[in-house]
């Protein structure tokens, strides 16, 4: 009987593990996430971290979300560091593993992904050092304070807010400087995807800001630009060479990509890219495009 109550007190010792972690699960993967910026590197994280949790002397916490969320980073941070070697043999300019949602009836499901982790606001976070990265997002997008930065990246609140203040501005010069609605993002692609599929030149340039500019991210597995496009004539002839190349055979399909306005783009009835969009004051003011097939396995491959 002694047993068979001990058998009982474990098993519901592990329900409750189980419960509290998945209850923490979508806010552990979108630090992940915003860390990594790769879906699967992400789930190997929050995987280790429930491991972890699970052999711990979980008595002795506090705070189960303190004590998961501060794993969760540290791993995230241990393995940015491992991948800086990765990074710069990379061919071409790398992007984050792009969240597609295609189905525009579908109600935002990914809440923890629905603000600030955009495809510009990742780009612009790998420009981080894996502490820096740490710091700001724990400090502006989580809204932890300083205490708690200090406490999970083993440095000084004064050291912790210095790294917060300069990651800031260079993220704020990357923010979009007005705010448009999601119907007017529908508006511009559905006309930008019309102009794009007729190859019209003129009329995609009316609809990209002067200053736009294009990266896309083949990873050396694809043909794509090692450099970045800078300026509407640039941009629409990207579009418009696509178009000249395989005519009749481009589609695009308009996506919530990471949470923004975006487009997937299929080519002879297969996948080719998955882009996201940068949208100032009703125009397009860049364009992040995936190409690397590995960072799409996500995506329909085929049109439907």
């Amino acid at each position: 009987m002694l047993s068979q109550n001990g058998a009982l007190a474990r098993l519901r010792c592990m329900i409750t593990d189980t419960t509290t972690f998945n209850g923490l699960r979508p806010r552990l993967f979108s630090i992940a996430y915003r860390m990594l910026g790769v879906r699967a590197d992400a789930e190997d994280v929050v995987q280790d971290a429930w491991l972890r949790w699970h052999g711990s002397a979980q008595e002795a916490v506090q705070s189960a979300e303190a004590w998961l969320v501060t794993i969760t980073t540290r791993l995230a941070i241990d393995r940015l560091r491992g991948r800086l070697a990765e990074r710069e043999s990379y061919v071409g300019w790398w992007l984050p593993e792009p969240i597609v949602e295609l189905d525009e009836h579908t109600p935002e499901s990914h809440a923890e992904l629905a603000s600030e982790v955009s495809m510009a606001f990742l780009w612009v976070l790998e420009r981080l050092s894996p502490e820096e990265r740490a710091a700001f997002l724990m400090r502006q997008v989580f809204d932890h304070d300083y205490a708690d930065v200090a406490a999970v990246l083993g440095k000084s609140e004064a050291a912790c807010r210095q790294m917060v203040h300069r990651a800031q501005e260079r993220v704020q010069q990357q923010k979009p400087r007005f705010d448009v609605s999601r119907e007017q993002h529908q508006a511009l692609l559905g006309r930008f995807i019309a102009a794009a599929q007729i190859g019209d030149r003129a009329a995609m340039k009316t609809m990209l800001t002067d200053d736009v500019q294009l990266v896309a991210d083949g990873g050396g597995k694809v043909n794509s630009y090692l450099h970045i496009l800078h300026g509407a004539g640039r941009v629409a002839g990207s579009f418009w060479s696509l178009e000249h190349q395989y005519p009749q055979q481009v589609v695009y399909r308009q996506a919530r990509v990471n949470g923004g306005p975006g487009l997937v783009r299929y080519v002879n009835g297969k996948l080719e890219s998955a882009q996201s969009l940068v949208i100032e004051n009703d125009r397009i003011a860049a364009v992040l495009i995936v190409r690397n097939p590995d960072k799409l396995t996500g995506v329909p491959q085929t049109i439907f």
